[in-house]
């Protein structure tokens, strides 16, 4: 998806929270929002998001020297996401179709996202989707019966992480669909927003039910031109892509290959974009 003119004020907008995250000094968010505010008459709408959203992760890495702005607020939110598991499992067990049960707490997990707002509070958030029904978005937003039967006839399947805490509800699902087939979980390759790391996939108990690896992206979002040869040829060859995520979404909504989108829509943007509504929850597919 390339960048619209909307996306520009989200760019000052997320430069200026982290640098909060770093400090209370007006004077250095002043200089950091001129640096990105020198940024954008370089960059293309043609690009993505995510490309532009690396390049001022790099302008925060020179300047807080490649320090992990959003470490504290990650491993908060893999402990509270690890505190409510057993909950979510109960959730599925529960239900009556347990698959469908475990994609719309999938998406619904898609809410630990500080790159939308970073005030986020995840106790409040989380529990109050463990007391949703979860209407299955918009028609031609949630395409659960084709995911079903691509999910059913693929024998590797690449699941692309998002955020931190996030991936102990992608665990979830992953362990309703993991028998029979090989499943690889792709992380960010460095700090990026609250995006999961390998730590935060190990830390959450991924790799007890999936192949972890990193994509070698240092954006966020899984643009393929900066991921590592080794990911590419994963993502070449795999049956089927679960991809999570805002930013994966703008990375590849055009991209080739069979890929299923499971998101929450956070912004204008990506309802028009994904045809569908702001706040539904999207199962999706492309390619």
């Amino acid at each position: 998806m390339r960048t619209f003119v909307e996306c520009i004020p989200c760019f000052f907008k997320q430069a200026l929270e982290q640098g909060r995250l770093f400090t209370g000094n007006e004077l250095i968010h002043k200089e950091i929002m001129d640096e990105v505010a020198a940024l954008v008459p370089k960059f293309s709408l043609g690009l993505t998001p995510p490309e532009m959203a690396r390049e001022m992760h790099r302008l925060f890495d020179r300047r807080f020297g490649g320090q992990d702005l959003y470490k504290r607020i990650k491993d908060q939110s893999n402990r509270r996401a690890m505190e409510l598991y057993p909950k979510l499992k109960e959730k599925v067990a529960r239900s009556k179709d347990r698959l469908l049960m475990a994609v719309e707490l999938a998406i619904a997990g898609n809410v630990i996202d500080y790159a939308v707002k970073n005030t986020l509070n995840i106790e409040a958030e989380i529990e109050k989707l463990l007391g949703e029904d979860f209407p299955a978005g918009r028609k031609g937003a949630f395409e659960y019966e084709e995911f079903k039967r691509d999910l059913n006839a693929a024998k590797t399947v690449l699941y692309l992480a998002d955020n931190a805490g996030e991936i102990v509800f992608d665990r979830v699902l992953i362990e309703e669909f993991r028998q029979d087939r090989k499943v690889i979980f792709a992380v960010r390759n460095k700090p990026s927003i609250n995006d999961a790391l390998m730590e935060d996939a190990l830390f959450c108990g991924i790799d007890k039910v999936a192949q972890v690896i990193s994509s070698g992206v240092d954006a966020p979002g899984t643009v393929l031109k900066y991921c590592s040869e080794e990911f590419l040829k994963i993502f070449k060859q795999a049956d089927l892509i679960i991809s999570k995520g805002q930013g994966n979404y703008e990375a590849l909504s055009e991209a080739d290959g069979r890929i299923y989108f499971l998101l929450k829509v956070k912004c204008p943007v990506i309802a028009r974009h994904s045809g569908a509504t702001l706040g539904d929850i999207v199962l999706k597919r492309i390619g």
